[in-house]
């Protein structure tokens, strides 16, 4: 499998708007990446083809790129009119529409690592607030290359080094990421912390609390 295919069964680029000859080398990489956690997703939780899941932070297509099958209603800061599913606009920082425990599992993959720390107790508190489980992916920060900009040690750098580090990587526009440590992640949603290995080393965590 070299990318991630959606419900129509075209591929979906990890990196698809990222620029330059290393999102193009760490595209099919990362797609086999997703494609391998999402593997492990019914394993770890208990998730069935019945669990109510929110995907928080979807994006265009979030996990119904992998899973159309499941019942996923998504949910991003900003619209998404090509979501192909149930979708609320909402800042899980500053609360999302739904009730106590409406959903059975909360899904979130590479999206608490672009919210600001002081905000993300906030972030957290939410999805642990509509949900009973959690799956909360981030890359980890003792990984010696950054996700996202594809650089060596940037993640590691004051953030004025970073920023002009940041412009020879293949993210194109500045982003302040902070990414999270273990313990971070875990102080965030207490419960097991999972490892997603590449060469040994810890890649991303995920934090779960299994449905049942």
């Amino acid at each position: 499998m070299s990318s991630v295919r959606s419900r129509e069964n075209a591929p979906v680029k990890v990196y698809g708007t990222a620029r330059g000859p290393l999102a193009r080398l760490a595209d099919p990489i990362a797609a086999r990446a997703r494609a391998r956690r999402h593997a492990t997703l019914f394993g770890l939780t208990g998730a069935t083809t019945s669990t109510r899941i929110l995907d928080v932070g979807c994006g265009a297509l979030g996990l119904r790129a992998l899973a159309p099958e499941l019942d996923v209603t998504g949910t991003d800061v900003v619209d998404r009119p090509e979501y192909p599913g149930p979708f609320v606009r909402a800042d899980a920082t500053e609360g999302l529409p739904f009730a106590d425990g409406e959903f059975d599992l909360a899904y979130s993959s590479s999206v608490v690592e672009h919210i600001a720390p002081a905000r993300r107790e906030a972030f957290a508190s939410e999805v642990r607030r509509v949900a009973r489980g959690w799956y909360v992916q981030t890359p980890a920060r003792s990984f010696p290359i950054e996700p996202h900009a594809l650089l060596p040690f940037a993640h590691w750098l004051p953030v004025g080094l970073r920023r002009h580090y940041w412009r020879l990587g293949a993210a194109g526009s500045w982003e302040e990421i902070s990414l999270l440590t273990r313990g971070e992640l875990q102080a965030l949603f207490p419960g097991e912390i999972h490892a997603e290995r590449l060469f040994g080393l810890a890649k991303s965590w995920i934090a779960v609390r299994p449905v049942s």
